[in-house]
């Protein structure tokens, strides 16, 4: 007979909609709970509401990954294949995304219905990065439930710094370094670290807004602020760019995005700065570009950093606006789940002020489809885009 499930108390009737309950909505356990489990959820009167994952270290107390049967949770593997398989089958299926590449966004947390998991596909190697600490704990479920849909593919397992802190534990080892691979996007070779660097390895997220913006570079110039491994500017050049300038402060992705180029036979002039300071020597050298892109790293990481982040965005893209020629393009995008679109979109006119530009809105941009967002749970949309005409 397997274990009885530990159950956790809500203080109230109310559940919750979305799949984070915060640690002032739930009760202390009458008998211990170890950090990580997976639990049974009742509401304040006693009645069954769900399953989730438990932490006491976290503010994040619980993490719904069920509100079905009881029975639900019976066989985890079982559990972990269906909702695994229901996100292959999106990506396969709906989004044919095979045809298009083999870097692509497996499980997207909270948008699959698995919050705090996330899982990658880059080339033959799966990265699972763990944002909760009891998915980590599931790893072995996780791995083999994986086998079962992709048997060839080798797993990466890796937890972010961030989420150490936040979710208060330590990992047993680092993210396994299965050495470099080779992926595709839309005819766009890249050669990647799979679980090194920033996030997974790769930006999949970004994969519409590359082919978007490559429409615009065609005999252009071209400007990729923090480019991390090259991507906009790697699809800048195959479209025809007439030059292509890409920057990081970051010297390992880098090195991706040169052997990225030589790999694609395309000439992408790289550089090892920071993204204020090129910006700043652009303007006062009187230069500018037609495609400019600014996609920094993730500025607000929670609402106490929201103020200094805005201000942040906000120097980030007048400096950036003064960079676009008249008549050219900027794309400018934050990654930050605490920052709403329509603050980010307030920072972005702002700054058009302050550079004493003026903008057209040409589209709203986001995060790829295989990054799928829950209606009753905002933050899943945390990449937001604008894409703008300037003049």
């Amino acid at each position: 007979m397997p274990s009885p499930i530990p159950t956790v108390e809500l203080e109230s009737d109310d559940l919750t909609r979305g799949p984070w309950i915060y640690a002032r909505q739930v009760l202390e356990p009458r008998s211990e709970v170890l950090p990580g489990s997976l639990v049974e959820i009742l509401d304040r009167s006693g009645r069954f509401v769900g399953h989730g994952l438990y932490n006491p270290l976290s503010d994040i107390r619980l993490r719904v990954i069920s509100r079905g049967r009881k029975s639900d949770l019976d066989q985890p593997r079982q559990f972990l294949l269906r909702r695994l398989a229901a996100a292959d089958r999106l990506r396969k299926k709906l989004l044919r995304l095979p045809d298009r590449t083999d870097a692509y966004r497996v499980v997207h947390a909270e948008g699959d219905d698995l919050p705090g998991l996330v899982v990658d596909r880059l080339g033959d190697v799966l990265v699972c990065e763990y944002h909760s600490l009891g998915f980590y704990e599931l790893q072995d479920e996780i791995a083999w439930a994986l086998g079962q849909l992709y048997p060839e593919a080798r797993l990466v397992h890796r937890v972010p710094q961030s989420v150490r802190r936040q979710e208060g534990f330590d990992p047993a080892e680092e993210a396994q370094d299965v050495g470099e691979v080779e992926v595709s996007e839309d005819g766009v070779r890249y050669r990647l670290l799979p679980g090194q660097g920033h996030k997974t390895g790769f930006f999949c997220d970004q994969r519409d807004n590359r082919a978007r913006v490559a429409d615009f570079a065609r005999d252009a110039t071209v400007l990729d602020l923090c480019c991390n491994v090259g991507g906009f500017a790697l699809h800048a050049a195959r479209a025809g760019a007439r030059r292509v300038r890409a920057v990081d402060l970051d010297e390992v992705v880098l090195e991706r995005a040169a052997a990225s180029a030589a790999a694609n036979g395309l000439e992408v002039e790289l550089r090892h700065a920071d993204a204020f300071h090129v910006m700043r020597e652009e303007q006062g050298a009187g230069r500018q570009t037609q495609v400019v892109v600014l996609d920094p790293h993730k500025i607000v990481r929670g609402k106490r950093q929201l103020e200094e982040g805005l201000t942040k965005y906000l120097d980030l893209n007048a400096l950036a606006l003064g960079c676009v020629r008249p008549g050219g393009v900027l794309a400018t995008f934050s990654c930050s789940g605490a920052v709403e679109m329509a603050d980010f979109a307030g920072v972005v006119f702002r700054a058009a002020r302050r550079a004493g530009r003026e903008l057209r809105v040409l589209e709203v941009l986001g995060a790829a489809p295989d990054h799928p967002q829950r209606p009753d749970f905002p933050r899943s949309r945390y990449l937001k885009g604008l894409l703008l005409a300037v003049d």
